[in-house]
């Protein structure tokens, strides 16, 4: 195995962390924690019930970062399911509060019209990311609970999705020009620069996340759709 993959089933899990850092939270997406020792990939994910062919997908298509299709055949809809549950729950419980917390620290509201742009531009992008995934959790999540048990109902709305990803990185776009062009002079420096970076690694976390719904999420659902029909 070389550093950044493709990694393998027979690879220490620890390996993994040690060449990318950014596969901390694929681990907790997938509900496994540290703490693993020497174990190889395929045996922490035996330990935690985790499909190790899932597993390996993502992890490889997270460290490529390439735009080439990755093999959606033989995935488990389970675990990519409730890695995609993490996902949501990360943005929106930990992620994205963090990230306006540190707004308000950076920005002293009461003194710019700018700050407040800043941050109402901030919260309206983030109503757009919670109402697209509580959507997906209303009405795609069902579905993929569906069909790996062998249902095909509903599998004419999947195909909807996709399209809404492409909606969702406007507001941010609009939101770091004002940040970096219109920075408000009482702003506290190392705050909103810390704020900034952190948005900045959002941005890409959420793309990487919206690639692998469209990526491996959908393709497997059509594999599991022919493979019922």
């Amino acid at each position: 195995m070389t550093e950044n993959g493709p990694y393998t089933p027979d690879d220490k899990m620890a390996t993994l962390i040690s060449d990318d850092y950014r596969l901390l939270q694929v681990l907790s997406r997938f509900g496994i924690p540290l703490g693993f020792g020497d174990k190889t990939v395929k045996e922490v994910c035996k330990d935690r019930n985790v499909d190790c062919l899932t597993f390996l997908t993502v992890i490889n298509f997270v460290t490529k970062d390439s735009e080439e299709k990755p093999s959606a055949s033989g995935l488990s809809l389970t675990s990519l399911l409730e890695y995609l549950k993490q996902s949501h729950v990360y943005f929106l419980k930990f992620c994205l509060p963090a990230i306006r917390k540190k707004l308000i620290e950076g920005i002293t509201l009461k003194d710019s019209d700018v700050s407040f742009l800043i941050l109402k531009l901030f919260d309206e992008y983030v109503d757009g990311i919670r109402e697209h995934m509580e959507e997906e959790e209303a009405n795609l999540f069902p579905i993929v609970v569906s069909i790996s048990n062998g249902d095909i109902v509903g599998k004419d709305r999947i195909y909807v999705y996709s399209r809404h990803h492409e909606e969702v990185g406007s507001k941010l776009k609009e939101l770091k020009k004002i940040i970096i062009k219109y920075c408000p002079l009482a702003a506290n420096a190392n705050t909103l620069n810390d704020a900034l970076f952190d948005i900045y690694r959002c941005e890409e976390e959420l793309s990487s996340h919206c690639k692998i719904e469209d990526l491996l999420l959908l393709p497997a659902l059509r594999n599991a759709i022919n493979h019922i029909s």
